[in-house]
Parts: C-alpha cells; structure tokens; sequence
C-alpha cells in the first residue's frame, strides 16, 4: 500500500532507508518535475557529504532572467504576473556557476535551447540519448529514485494518481524495475492545480511506494508563454501546412514555429481562400507531396511526443477529429471506409464478418465488444443465452433475431473510446493547462497522455499504429542543412550541445518505416543580421543530427525541398532554390567546385528572388486583413508591454549597426515627440526622468520608435 506524507524531508529520509546514501534520482522533464522534493534530496545531499547524489533529468525549467536597468523594469511585473510563486530547482544556480559540492552531479538528456550553451560542467554531463531510449538508459544507469509530480483525485474506489503530463517514461521505468527485483522508490507529489489525464496516464494510487500531499507546495506550475511569430515562421509554417493530408496524421514541436504551423491549419481550415492566395504568393514551385489544401473535412489525428497549446486549438477548431481506435478490425475498416463510426448493419456484418463479434460470446468478447460500443452495456450472459432490456436472446450472432435486437439497441450511437491525440508529455501556458483540468469525459476520453515508446516509434504494434498513422506528417525543426541533405538540430560543430535529439531521430525514421509518412524538417534559411548574417544551408557541417540517408522534406520560408530518394546534384538544386538569395551564388559555387553540380548549371530564374522583401510582399494581405497576428494564440502581456518590447528590441538592434544608429538617434533628438501621450511608457520604464545623457537619449529613441509604430495615442 502507498505511504501518503506530508512533508517531502520525510519522503528524502524513507528513500534512503530503502536504497541507502548511494541516490541514483531520475526526474522528468519539464513539467513534471516535483521541485520541492528535488529540492529537499539536494539539500539532504548537500547537507551530509556522506550521501552521493546523482540526478538525472531533462528539460530543466527556469524562469527567464530579469536583465538590467531598463529591460529589468519592463520584465520585472510581468515575471511576477507570469510565474507568481514558482519555486527554482536549487540545484540550477550552483550548476551554472560550477560550485556544485563534490557529492553532487547533475546530468540532463535534454537542454532548453540555449540554455547550457556556456556552462561547462552542463556540457561535460549531458547524456544524448534518443527520447525513447531514456528509461532503458536510466534503468541502466541504475536510477534507484523514481520521482514525478501527479495529479489525485478521490474515486469511488478510492483514491486514485495520474501522471498527468508526464507518463512518457516514468511508467516503462516502473514496470522496468517490478520485473527486476532491483532495489527502487517511487515517490509522487501531488499538485493540486496539475490537469488529472486518464486513460494511460491514470495509474492508479499503487503504483507510488510514496505519496506527499501537502498544499503548502502547490506552487504556481511553470507555464510557458506563448511566443510571437515573426514573419519568415509564418512563411515556413504556410509551406510546411500545405503538406498535411486531410485524413492524415500530425506531429509539431513547441515555439513559435509550432504555433505557426498550428496556426497555419486553423487559416486553411476557416479562410481557405486567403490562405491559398497567399500560399501561391509564396511558392515559386509545388512540391510533389503537397494537399490540394482545401479544408480538413476529415480532420487530422495526433500522434506526438509534446502535446502542446497549438494542438488543443486544433482541437477547439476542428482541425484535430480524426478518431483511432486501438483495435486493428475497426481501424482497417474505418480506414477503407467499409465502416463508419455508427453502430449500424454495416459495422455489425463487419466486425461478424473479420470475427470481431464471434459467433457465440464469451465474457471476455462480450466485455471488449461493449467497451467499443459495438454491444450495449445492458447486453448480460444468462446461461447459454443472452439477455437485453429483459428479453432472453440466442446466443447465435448471426440469429436474425439476436442481431436485430442489437442494431436496435445501438441505434444513434457511436463507436467508443476513439482517440483524436496520444501524445507523451505536454507543456505551455497557464491557459492550456486550464482548459486540460475544465476537460468533461468527452474531451478526457479522445485524449492519451501515454508513454513516447508508444508516440515515438511502431515497435509496440507495427501494423496498429501503420493503420492509426496514415499519412503522416512529424513536422520539426532544425538549426542548419547541408548541401547534401543532413541536418544539425541538437548540438554545434564544436561539440557544444544546444538542446538535445530528443525525439527527432525516432520521428525521421518513423517516418521512412510507415507507409505513405513524410519527415518535414523546419530550418531557416538564415540566422543573425546585419553584418553577422549567415546562412542556415551550409556547404558541409561537422556535426549532424539526422545523416543524409535519412534525407526527407526541408522546409523553409522560401519553399519546399523534396528530397527523398534524390541524387546529391538534384538535392542539392533544391536545397539551394530555398535558400536565401544573398547566399545562392556562394552555395552554388561550392558546388560546382567540388564536382556536385556541373558548371553550365543554373538556378531557376523563379527562385532568385528569395527575400524577406518578397515574403513580405506575399504575406502583406494576409497581415492587412490581421490574419496573422504576432501571438496567434493570444498572449499574457499588455498592449503597452508589447509596444515597449517592440521597441526596445529595436533600439538594441540599432546599437548592432553604428551608422544606422547615429542616424537614427540624431532624427530622434531633433523630433518633437508627443511627451503626454509617451509618458505612461516612460514611467514603466521608469524614463519620465532620466538621470543620464544615456537615459535621456534612449527616452528620445523610445519615443520616436513608439510614435512610429503607431502606439502612442493622442488624448
């Protein structure tokens, strides 16, 4: 039986009367991380150097710096209005300054991008392991602390765990571990705001040694703000969009490329006409895969590792509809079109005729056939007979009388427990966890939270999930392409790790394996400006994520390169028709010079022009018509804060080019700006009065941007 406590220095001093001072603890990522008790681990550990603790974990969520001076008190309140009392892992801050105690190690499988760029010791102990290889890894590793936080709830058999947003891993390693014998604990913290997912995710109160619930630790739940999507994300989104089947299945990570191709679904769905319109602007060749991108009347399916906030949109708009069922018989029959969802005499002749309904039943068939809603739930075995609305039936499926007694009991209903996402982990705004926890048993039940050994491969069921994911499209992004086709997504040339590969290599090669699914890989074509612009398709790269002979579709804003089962010369004619103009020449010298390309070969007149100038041109009527807003799924700050951040983004670019800044600053103190209508900026900023020559002509810059944006406001 679970031990329910109170307090997690408890549940850190049961762990170690179990496993000893040896603590091998495995954490999830993001969300499901329960702080407070890593935390108390870390300082037990901290506190004795006699206890050796090694955590392993991923995705590790921290709150955005303030910054200084200005930027401070802009991001100031909107960090307190974002994340409220979200309680930091102590171990994060003596990690990036490297004064972690000699006893301690942290390693993750999985950085937010960036983040480690520059902490060595983060650097030195990551792991890259693939998102479905971790649970063997850390079973390997001999992980002997298991925790998560969960979601509980009373039931009328008492009270019953969810592993909510996180039953990626965290069950394959329990089940790792019973089958063992090996020595482990398993500690859940309940958070009383985290969304309670059934289905997969709900385990049941058992599957926890342990058990804290204490609300003094139900902390602000991290969420992510949604991100604003710049203009080449939507271009790449518009492409990427116009590959997704209808009927098919889909797969997007997190960020504003995510969200725009979310977003890009919802415009084709509901203003098909300006979305075609400025698809065609945009596209200077049709790709071979490419949907006739008419409406989804199908809808779409969801099979994911991250389930985010743009695919519950999808969802609320009825892009995501399309119902699977884990039942090969009736999959294969819905994917013919044989059957339909209604419990009719075409599903009835169906299911006798594939010996889905047997001849005669037994409890266990009668039991499946009633969880599909094949068989209404009153159908009772009496005997030899069948019993239903208190008429005694043969138990004979092909007796006329029996099976037109159930037909007329499933009339006007529907096939049950069909599931429109399984998804592996979830992670966003404060919004989207609102709308899981509001879910009715309608919502709950189309929705899988399940572990990525299911979303991530077909390894479990081949030919159940090859019927569940027809047409697939896992939409991705990478950081840089080669000219031959292999893509850098996790980590740089140098061996600086970046984020992680996550799920992507699983995702690509899903991909090559399932029948009719493409791998489309999101890059754009550059990075930086000014002076240190650069492009993303490069002529080679010394580190790659995905090799070139698991070559699919790259997408960027310029276009869609179709890559699979090309030779090198055509690969690398595609490649370069979507890349950024600036770079084309240089590319297709390289090219030529190492034999790739012959030397009369030229790039398609069309395909020359790939501006951000064009983009723009294209994308204008849609942007004038505001249907493409810069947060397509609404965003936690003010007006004002997104004027001010506008702007000083800005300014600080403006600092990048010396001559454009001079310029720019002498316009802005010559200009006689409308101080009443700017002041209600300048004092969030705390520039009404400015104490330096710096300040004072930052102040005008601010103005002169804020005028020109059209956010100040004459009273």
């Amino acid at each position: 039986m679970t031990e329910i406590l109170d307090n997690v220095e408890e549940c850190v001093e049961q762990a170690i009367a179990r496993v000893g001072t040896d603590l091998v603890l495995m954490a999830p990522l993001g969300l499901g991380k329960p702080v407070q008790l890593i935390n108390a681990f870390y300082r037990r550990a901290e506190a004795d150097p006699a206890i050796k603790l090694h955590i392993y974990t991923a995705l590790c969520l921290e709150k955005p710096p303030l910054g200084e001076g200005i930027e401070a008190s802009l991001a100031g309140p909107i960090m307190e209005r974002l994340f409220g009392d979200y309680e930091e892992l102590a171990f994060m801050q003596p990690l990036r300054a490297g004064s972690l105690p000699g006893n301690i190690q942290v390693s993750e499988l999985y950085f937010k991008a960036g983040s480690m760029k520059n902490v060595p010791v983060a650097q030195r102990n990551y792991i890259s392991s693939n998102y479905t290889h971790i649970a063997r890894d850390m079973f390997d590793a001999g992980a002997n602390v298991l925790v998560q936080l969960v979601a509980a709830r009373d039931t009328p058999e008492g009270l019953s765990v969810s592993l909510s947003c996180n039953p990626d891993v965290g069950s394959e390693l329990m089940a790792m571990y019973q089958d063992s014998g090996r020595s482990c604990i398993a500690i859940g913290q309940v958070h009383s705001d985290l969304p309670f997912m059934e289905n997969d995710a709900e385990i049941g109160v058992d599957a926890m040694d342990l058990l804290v619930s204490n609300s003094d630790y139900d902390k602000t739940l991290f969420a992510v703000p949604n991100a604003a999507v710049p203009l080449q994300d939507y271009a790449t989104a518009l492409h990427a969009s116009s590959l997704i089947a209808d009927g098919g299945t889909l797969q997007i990570g997190i960020g504003a490329l995510g969200d725009a191709v979310a977003y890009s679904c919802i415009l084709r769905q509901q203003h098909n006409s300006e979305y075609r319109a400025a698809l065609s602007a945009l596209t200077h060749q049709q790709a071979a895969i490419a949907d006739p991108c008419e409406p989804f009347e199908q809808g779409l399916y969801v099979s994911t590792e991250m389930f985010v906030n743009g695919m519950m949109h999808l969802i609320e708009q009825g892009v995501v509809k399309r119902r699977v069922y884990d039942n090969l018989v009736l999959q294969q029959g819905l994917n013919s079109g044989v059957i339909g969802h209604d419990i009719d005499e075409r599903l009835y002749d169906y299911a006798r005729a594939r010996e889905l309904i047997p001849a005669r039943l037994s409890a266990a068939s009668l039991e499946e056939l009633q969880y599909w809603g094949i068989l209404d739930g009153a159908v009772a075995m009496d005997g030899d007979a069948l019993l239903l609305g208190g008429e005694q039936l043969a138990n004979d499926m092909d007796d006329p009388a029996t099976r037109a007694a159930i037909l007329a009991a499933g009339a006007g209903r529907e096939l049950r427990h069909g599931r429109v996402l399984h998804g592996g982990f979830f992670l966003g705004p404060a919004d989207f966890y609102r709308k899981l926890r509001e879910l009715d048993a309608a919502g709950q039940d189309q929705i899988c939270m399940t572990g990525v050994r299911r979303t991530n491969q077909l390894l479990l069921d081949y030919h159940l999930y090859s019927a569940q994911r027809q047409k697939a499209r896992f939409i991705n992004t990478g950081m840089m392409v080669t000219l031959t086709g292999a893509v850098a997504s996790d980590a740089l040339e140098d061996g600086t790790v970046i984020s992680g590969v996550g799920g992507q290599y699983n995702f690509v090669a899903m991909a090559h394996d399932l029948p009719g699914a493409r791998s489309v890989l999101c890059i754009r074509s550059t990075r930086g400006s000014g002076k240190q612009l650069k492009s993303n398709i490069v002529p080679f790269y010394g580190h790659i994520t995905i090799p070139k002979h698991l070559r699919d579709v790259i997408v960027t804003e310029y276009g869609v390169a179709d890559l699979r089962g090309q030779s090198d010369a055509e690969i690398i004619k595609r490649l370069i028709n979507i890349a950024d103009s600036r770079f084309q020449t240089e590319l297709l010298e390289f090219a030529k010079n190492h034999g790739k390309l012959e030397r009369d070969y030229r790039i398609p007149f069309e395909a020359r022009n790939n501006t951000p100038e064009r983009l723009r041109q294209a994308l204008n009527p849609l942007y004038q018509g505001g249907l493409l807003p810069s947060y397509p799924f609404g965003t936690d700050l003010t007006d004002q804060e997104l004027a001010l951040a506008g702007s000083l983004k800005k300014i600080k670019a403006l600092s990048e080019e010396p001559g454009h800044f001079l310029a720019t600053a002498a316009r802005a103190l010559l200009h006689q700006g409308n101080e009443d209508a700017a002041r209600p900026f300048l004092e969030r900023l705390q520039l009404d009065h400015p104490h330096s020559t710096r300040e004072y002509l930052i102040q005008q810059l601010l103005v002169l941007e804020l005028e020109e944006q059209g956010a100040l406001k004459v009273r």
